[in-house]
C-alpha cells in the first residue's frame, strides 16, 4: 500500500494555522500511543474513560455530580461513562451513608491497575517525546505552550 500524506488539515503555508494543527496532531499521536498499552489487554478504554478513572483515582469517594462540576461535562454522558466503567469492573459504587440518593465511586483493584498503566505509559511517552531536548529547550517549549494557552484563555 502506498503511503499518502493528509495535507487537508495540515497547512504549512500559514504558521499560525500550522502550529495549532501540529499541537492537535501531537496530542492525537500521544493519546493513541498512551492507550495502545491497554488495547491488547482486557480493558480497551477510551480517552474519556481514562479521564474518569483519573478523577476518581485523585478523588476517591466522589460522586457523579462532583465529577460533572469538575469537568463541566454533560451529566448524561458521564452517567453512561460511569455505567460502562462499573460494568467493566473498574469502578465500585457505594451508597452515601448520610444521603442514600448519592452514590460514592471508587476505583476497584482492576481500575487502579488500569490507571497505574495509563500513568506509567504517560511518563514513558513524556520521556520519549522530550528525549532529544535539553532542559533549557524543554523549559522554553513549556513556556511557549503556556503562552499559547494564555492567549486562548484571554481571547474571545
Amino acid at each position: 500500500m502506498r503511503k499518502t500524506n493528509d495535507n487537508v488539515n495540515h497547512s504549512q503555508e500559514n504558521n499560525e494555522d500550522g502550529v495549532l494543527d501540529l499541537i492537535h496532531t501531537v496530542m492525537h499521536q500521544y493519546r493513541s500511543m498512551q492507550y495502545q498499552a491497554l488495547r491488547d489487554g482486557p480493558h480497551d478504554i477510551t480517552h474519556m474513560e481514562g479521564k474518569v478513572l483519573s478523577y476518581f483515582g485523585h478523588y476517591p469517594g466522589s460522586t457523579q455530580s462532583d465529577l460533572a462540576k469538575h469537568s463541566g461535562r454533560d451529566k448524561a454522558q458521564l452517567a453512561r461513562l460511569i455505567k460502562g466503567l462499573r460494568d467493566q469492573g473498574l469502578l465500585d459504587a457505594v451508597a452515601d451513608e448520610s444521603d442514600k440518593r448519592n452514590v460514592r465511586l471508587t476505583l476497584t483493584t482492576d481500575g487502579q491497575s488500569v490507571l497505574t498503566t495509563l500513568r506509567q505509559q504517560a511518563k514513558r511517552l513524556n520521556t520519549l517525546a522530550l528525549q532529544a531536548m535539553d532542559s533549557q529547550e524543554q523549559q522554553q517549549l513549556l513556556q511557549l505552550l503556556q503562552r499559547v494557552k494564555v492567549n486562548l484563555d484571554t481571547g474571545t
